[in-house]
């Protein structure tokens, strides 16, 4: 291990101790005596768990408040990006910036609560409804994060049962619920900009500027994380799969419990997508501005990534082929004009919306540890 990644790894781990002075190791058989969590009912080993904090040493977002594009740009840089999630007409946006340090918003969107996460040490932005029905009883969770890593990714846990659950995968560990799913719920990661040009009414999360440990907002404490060099995180175990890059960014799609994924490299060269998984039919959309935020120091000064949406590409029940066009996409039928979100800007379509397909963009290292049967676009 070369001296740059013996650093990263030393600055992670540091980051962690930021949070709380009594950062501890998982030591088996012994948890945070708070803990109700019945952990005789798991599917997973505890072995597997890594204890580096004691349970909600990120303070999560309960209910946060929101500002327009005019405030934003006086917050964040136009180029970041968000988590970006539309629920009945009514949008809003999540930095990454920000939750890189929160790494959940508990939020309720026109009455539909719902769990905006990040893991920063997996690169997976996700959204889930809260709701939950199980043997007649209905829930509507209230998550936090544990302190614990599984395979690098953030454990979360409900505080309305304390199960632990997989913030990559949305699967029950440990407790009441072990071998439940969470509820997807699609949502795109866009910049700023594209969030606010597709959205001008929309709003995105406030934040001060520091959260209550001094870390600055628009900073970011993982430098060069995302570096493709880089083998994954320190607290990884196990092989890496060395069919892609450990750092190298991928998007999923899923369908009938089978998996997909498409390397941002390859999105990057094609530009559009169009593709047939198992009989769904989806088009992928690549647009070059958005940045890193585990990149440089200074968030404004980390490299372009892009942005990768994906839609299914049936509109009024007949299939369309996409190709790049100037900023937008237009498809072939018809020549109408498509944007980054979906939105047919002008055209035979004008004011249709392609159906988002549930996604979310992760390291490759992550993801095939979850999911190593994927499929492999080339």
């Amino acid at each position: 291990m070369n001296i740059r990644i013996i650093l990263l790894n030393f600055s992670i781990l540091s980051l962690f101790t930021v949070f709380h002075a009594n950062a501890q190791r998982f030591v088996r058989g012994k948890f945070d005596p708070r803990w109700k969590t019945d952990t005789t009912k798991t599917i997973v080993n505890l072995r597997e768990f890594k204890s580096l904090m004691p349970r909600d040493g990120f303070e999560v977002f309960n209910n946060p408040g929101f500002i327009g594009s005019e405030e934003a740009l006086n917050f964040y840089f136009k180029f970041e990006p968000v988590i970006a999630i539309v629920i009945e007409g009514e949008a809003r946006a999540y930095p990454l910036n920000v939750l890189t340090f929160h790494e959940i918003a508990n939020d309720v969107i026109n009455g539909v609560p719902i769990a905006v996460t990040f893991c920063p040490l997996c690169n997976a932005g996700i959204v889930y409804d809260r709701r939950f029905k199980y043997n007649g009883n209905e829930y509507v969770f209230d998550f936090g994060v544990s302190g614990m890593l599984r395979k690098s990714d953030m454990v979360m846990w409900d505080k309305q049962t304390e199960t632990w659950w997989q913030q990559l995968t949305g699967e029950g560990l440990v407790g009441e619920l072990s071998g439940e799913m969470l509820t997807f719920l699609p949502s795109l990661i866009i910049s700023v900009d594209e969030f606010f040009t597709s959205y001008p009414e929309g709003k995105i999360m406030l934040s001060h500027r520091k959260d209550k440990y001094g870390q600055t907002y628009g900073s970011n404490p993982y430098h060069n994380y995302d570096s493709i060099g880089n083998q994954g995180s320190h607290f990884f175990d196990g092989e890496i799969d060395d069919r892609l890059p450990a750092m190298e960014r991928i998007v999923d799609i899923e369908n009938g419990g089978a998996y997909k994924i498409y390397p941002f490299k390859e999105i990057r060269k094609r530009k559009v997508i169009n593709d047939d998984f198992k009989g769904k039919q989806i088009v992928i959309f690549y647009a070059g501005k958005t940045v890193s935020v585990l990149d440089k120091e200074n968030i404004e000064d980390s490299r372009h990534i892009g942005t990768v949406t994906v839609f299914s590409s049936i509109v009024d029940g007949e299939r369309l082929s996409f190709k790049k066009k100037k900023r937008n996409f237009s498809d072939l039928e018809t020549g109408s004009v498509w944007d980054i979100t979906g939105k047919c800007l002008e055209g035979t379509y004008k004011g249709k919306q392609l159906v988002m397909e549930v996604h979310s963009n992760h390291f490759a290292f992550a993801w095939l540890a979850f999911h190593p049967d994927s499929e492999i676009y080339e």
